[in-house]
């Protein structure tokens, strides 16, 4: 039979595959567009806020030891005390802390509304203990403080923050149950008054910077339980108003607020000292223990300006890296009470989150000159171990409502490790048959497939069995 004419062999030409144009692909595109899909699903993972809520803690806890321990020193040694005296005590803090923190953690709900009213009664109690003369003592000024003997001194003012959450969430909690939050004599009593009376107490010591952390942190339960706008803008005014006759009696109020934004150092010398200390260093810091301004230039350099000596010695990368794990812990805080459908829970979560954003919001803000002065330490930061009990208590709450949530727990059991539970089955059941371990009845081991009498086979990895499986058969 002839061939074709294009073909010499008499065979039929082959057929090509049409070539189709080349597609410009971007790689650099694709794999940012994949970076940014892959951190989206990290980030909605249920474990996601219990991961940073533990490890934005524990970070910014053993940063603000190093701080403390290189910011302390100076002062140790001006007071004729050893170099790392105020470093143990935080430390010593540091470690009763973790103990309330884990013990928090892993306290059932019930447990915590069970606390919040004795905790409540305490902090009154030692609140009013304060202002009796002989056992109150006074700290720069403030009368809010209770010596406990030798150097150790407890500030019951930071109780107060704790029971205000608890006891607060609990009563919201248990008037959305019964659907009483819609008439506003329920809402506001009798948590403002409450909250009023702990805000006396702190102001009859003199305390401004712990009374507008307890003012947010109600302000904040008023907020998540729904209050109209009148009625916020309402306790709001009242708010306002209260601050603005209490700074106008003060002078030393006066002056903090003048030194906002101010250079002159003859007149406010902690706050532009403070500035000079973030203005040194730069971009990466003079150095961790290198700081110039805490040779008693800076006052306070180891509690309320420990930000500044920060920003000396390891500069603006370590300022941001504080600032970015303080924005977790709130981020984290947000997302447990938005995430919740146990209203004790979404209360508490933004107590405790508002308490601790709003308290190192004033805290960096005094640093920068950008809010006056208040005194109140950077929460987990500073030192002072009466603040940081309370907080790291706090902190150990997040994480057990962290834990609590529903994919939370679903993921949290996926992970127990299935090997060993499998295995310490067979051997009990075994055990029970009267029949050796690896060993089936009428049959000899395999010693050919590497098998030891007596022993049961070696398991492997199943997930990576079940994955490969997968793979193989086209699933996805």
């Amino acid at each position: 039979m002839p061939g074709s004419p294009g073909s010499r062999t008499g065979r039929p030409p082959v057929q090509r595959a049409v070539k189709r144009p080349a597609v410009s692909r971007s790689p650099r595109g694709g794999s940012a567009r994949s970076l940014v899909v892959r951190a989206r699903k990290a980030w909605d993972r249920p474990l996601t806020a219990y991961y940073l809520i533990l490890g934005g803690s524990l970070l910014i806890t053993v940063l603000g030891l190093v701080m403390v321990y290189s910011a302390s020193q100076i002062t140790a040694l001006q007071m004729a005390l050893p170099g790392s005296y105020f470093f143990r005590k935080q430390l010593l803090a540091a470690v009763i802390g973790a103990g309330l923190l884990l013990a928090a953690s892993r306290m059932p709900v019930k447990l915590h509304r069970a606390l919040a009213y004795p905790i409540l009664a305490g902090a009154v109690f030692l609140m009013a203990l304060v202002q009796v003369p002989g056992i109150g003592m006074s700290v720069n000024g403030n009368q809010n403080w209770i010596s406990l003997g030798g150097s150790f001194q407890i500030q019951p003012s930071e109780i107060g923050k704790l029971a205000l959450v608890l006891w607060g969430a609990d009563l919201i909690a248990r008037k959305q149950e019964r659907r009483l939050l819609m008439q506003w004599k329920h809402m506001l009593v009798p948590l403002v008054p409450v909250a009023f009376l702990l805000l006396g107490l702190i102001m009859l010591g003199g305390d401004m910077g712990t009374a507008i952390i307890l003012t947010a942190i109600l302000f904040g339960l008023l907020w998540l339980a729904g209050a109209p706008t009148r009625l916020f803008v309402g306790v709001l005014s009242m708010a306002a108003l209260i601050s603005v006759i209490l700074i106008k009696t003060s002078p030393n109020r006066l002056d903090r607020f003048a030194c906002v934004g101010s250079a002159d150092a003859s007149r406010c010398w902690q706050a532009v000292h403070g500035i000079y200390a973030l203005a040194s260093g730069g971009i990466f810091g003079s150095g961790l223990g290198a700081s110039v301004e805490k040779w008693g230039q800076l006052p306070e350099a180891h509690t309320d300006f420990i930000f500044a000596v920060t920003g000396e010695e390891l500069g603006l990368a370590g300022t941001l890296s504080v600032l970015a794990l303080f924005a977790a812990l709130g981020y984290a805080g947000i997302r447990v009470a938005g995430r919740t459908e146990d209203p004790f829970v979404r209360y508490a979560a933004g107590g405790v989150t508002t308490w601790i954003t709003a308290q190192a919001v004033i805290n960096i803000g005094a640093v920068l000159g950008l809010l006056p002065i208040a005194g109140v330490p950077l929460p987990l930061f500073s030192y002072g171990g009466s603040a940081l009990l309370p907080t790291m208590f706090a902190i150990g709450l997040l994480i057990a409502f962290a834990r609590d949530e529903p994919a939370a727990r679903a993921a949290l059991a996926m992970r127990q490790p299935r090997f060993g539970r499998k295995r310490a089955g067979g051997l009990a059941a075994g055990r029970k048959s009267g029949r050796k371990p690896g060993r089936a009845s009428g049959r000899k081991p395999d010693r050919a497939a590497g098998r030891e009498p007596g022993r049961e086979p070696r398991r492997w990895n199943t997930m990576r069995r079940r994955a490969s499986a997968a793979r193989s058969s086209g699933e996805r």
